[in-house]
């Protein structure tokens, strides 16, 4: 295994690995290294060697594919659809009043991601980004309805070609300790570009219209940058 390739085998797909993830899974590979080679010398090989190995690798293993970072492009025209923007489960649809940045009603579509998804978070939509900002908060469960509001976040609006504004928010969640946002206001973005990353169990809200339509249902899978989750009114 080549870390420093920033791709790895799984299954015999050829999988890259997210940039976000490079520097600590260096330091695990080399602190786990050391530990192994150390116990191998003072103690050999025997039962606790082999446990130690085998346990360090695994958790390796695991923080490696949760840093995966497949290559993905929406197969279709994504003009006028609202694609996921992350991997996950559809935890909320419903109205909502957005006080925080839009104050207004919305529907909100929201993404629950847990350890084993995909962790990188695409643009839902194509547009200019119009407002990006971080608000400091909490760190409970992201399934929870109040971490929407409660929990370190970070949103992006984005105008689309047809002048919807779509409101993204990244939460973090218990574990997820960082929250990273590519998006920059004046940006021109693509369903297929990376909108940011967060790091360990988390959520991502969808914004949208009141009146649109949704085309995904309560506790359905989603695929980042690959499912329509609603399709736009035309103005």
């Amino acid at each position: 295994m080549n870390i420093f390739a920033n791709e790895y085998q799984s299954f015999g797909i050829k999988m890259k690995v997210h940039k976000e993830g490079t520097g600590l899974l260096l330091s695990l590979f080399t602190i786990f290294f050391i530990v192994d080679v150390t116990l191998y010398h003072t103690v050999g090989k025997g039962s606790l060697f082999y446990t130690v190995s085998f346990f360090t690798s695994l958790f390796f293993l695991l923080i490696l594919n949760f840093f995966r970072s497949p290559a993905r492009r929406f197969p279709f025209d994504s003009e006028g659809l609202v694609i996921a923007p992350a991997d996950g489960t559809i935890v909320a649809i419903e109205e909502v009043m957005e006080n925080e940045i839009l104050h207004r009603p919305c529907l909100q579509v929201s993404i629950f991601m847990s350890i084993f998804n995909v962790h990188a978070n695409w643009f839902p939509v194509n547009g200019t980004v119009k407002h990006v900002s971080h608000q400091d908060g909490r760190f409970m469960a992201a399934y929870l309805p109040k971490s929407s509001t409660e929990n370190e976040r970070s949103t992006i609006i984005i105008t689309t070609r047809g002048g919807v504004e779509v409101m993204a928010r990244q939460i973090a969640g218990a574990l997820a300790r960082r929250i990273v946002t590519y998006a920059k206001v004046g940006d021109k973005c693509h369903v297929d570009e990376q909108m940011g990353f967060i790091k360990f169990g988390s959520r991502v809200d969808v914004f949208l219209p009141i009146g649109t339509e949704v085309l995904v249902e309560m506790d359905q899978k989603v695929t980042g940058n690959q499912t329509p989750i609603a399709r736009l009114e035309k103005k």
